[in-house]
């Protein structure tokens, strides 16, 4: 093999046993990746001595090894998403004068990493570190509608789970399904007076390169002072700024 196939291959190994919540046998590493039990024993042996891979003799399996994981606290130590997002996010209000904000899911909240203020524009409640019901805001909607339908369905197992603020937001399941439903066909979030009456938001989902969201950019403005028009324009600017993100993160 040469080195570019076999780092990739590597990665891919590394990849396919982050989304398992188990480790998982040599064999069924090679047939999910579709490689030779060769090659994939070798990839295992290889990763092991360099403490990505840990093996489990007792139960001939393989999970992540302890390198993996510090790789994932440098990740965390370094913010990378926040590096990345802060430039586009002050550029995009640079361009359409108004407040904008980057935010991620954690669980059923949204959870405000970076938030850019325009001046003489109102203060928002959303505020770095700040959590919101994912359901109530433009960011959370635009990265629920992209989610499966079977991690929505465990985000939101009862009515109970939809919390209401200001009177607003979906009031059933039924409601919020085709609430996201409508996202996904006009290609971009919208809130209107759920987080705070007389202001409105439109976001765009940052895509991975398999379409999972991984976080969300919006824009945020006076309900009454933008028209129709004015938001189709404001969501193109979050959706340009969501795909710079998307793009520099690889």
């Amino acid at each position: 093999m040469s080195n570019a196939p076999a780092a990739g291959q590597a990665l891919d190994v590394l990849s396919l046993l982050a989304r398992h919540a188990e480790p998982l046998p040599a064999a069924s590493v090679a047939r999910q990746l579709g490689l030779p039990r060769s090659t994939t024993y070798h990839l295992l042996t290889v990763l092991q001595e360099r403490g990505f891979v840990v093996h489990l003799p007792e139960e001939r399996r393989y999970g992540l090894g302890v390198a993996s994981y510090e790789l994932g606290s440098a990740y965390s130590r370094q913010a990378p998403l926040q590096r990345v997002a802060r430039p586009v996010v002050a550029r995009l209000v640079d361009e359409t004068r108004h407040n904008a904000h980057f935010a991620v899911l954690h669980g059923a909240d949204v959870l405000y990493l970076i938030e850019e203020r325009a001046p003489r524009r109102p203060p928002l409640v959303t505020d770095v570190g700040v959590r919101l019901p994912a359901h109530l805001t433009a960011s959370g909607l635009a990265m629920l509608a992209d989610l499966p339908a079977a991690q929505v369905r465990a985000l939101y197992p009862s009515r109970s789970a939809l919390v209401r603020r200001h009177d607003a937001g979906p009031t059933s399941l039924t409601a919020l399904r085709a609430l996201l439903t409508e996202v996904r066909q006009r290609g971009h979030a919208v809130e209107e007076d759920s987080v705070t009456p007389g202001l409105s938001s439109v976001a765009v989902a940052v895509r991975d390169r398999s379409g999972y969201p991984l976080a969300a950019v919006a824009v945020t403005f006076e309900s009454d002072e933008v028209d129709a028009d004015g938001r189709d324009r404001l969501a193109a600017a979050a959706r340009t700024g969501a795909t710079t993100i998307a793009r520099r993160l690889g």
